[in-house]
């Protein structure tokens, strides 16, 4: 019995480039094109607003400036009014008297950054409490 040789016609499979070629060509021509068309145009058509300085006699008069009554919490816990030491009675008096004057306005907490958060937020929670809806707290 004789066996068939086999003649080995393996040949190395080739991948064909040029279709693929042909469509990144095509993709890349729109996109230029695209680009080209775009840069003579402004995107977005947006009025971004102006600055308001201090120093200018002309200020809008829907502008108002509101009165803000600013508190200071030092590092060591201390509350500050004016950059005076004051009690939480005091400041308790103070916050009430000013908002009766002032019911639109708004209170400031400025807190030293080395404070423990749970401090800062147990002021500004007994700061609610005496009155002020308007607390907020300063942040650099």
């Amino acid at each position: 019995m004789r066996f068939k040789s086999r003649q080995s016609n393996t040949q190395v499979p080739e991948v064909n480039l040029v279709p693929m070629m042909d469509v990144l060509m095509t993709v890349l021509t729109f996109f230029i094109i695209i680009s080209m068309t775009l840069t003579g145009q402004q995107l977005a058509n947006v009025r971004l607003p102006q600055a308001v300085s201090g120093d200018d006699a002309t200020i809008a008069p829907d502008l108002v400036q509101l009165d803000t009554l600013v508190v200071g919490l030092d590092r060591d816990g201390n509350l500050l009014l004016d950059n005076q030491v004051i009690s939480l009675n005091q400041l308790t008096q103070q916050t009430r008297a000013y908002f009766a004057q002032n019911p639109e306005g708004q209170l400031i907490l400025k807190a030293d950054r080395d404070l423990a958060y749970a401090q800062v937020a147990g002021l500004l929670t007994d700061l609610r409490a005496i009155g002020g809806n308007r607390v907020s707290l300063a942040v650099e």
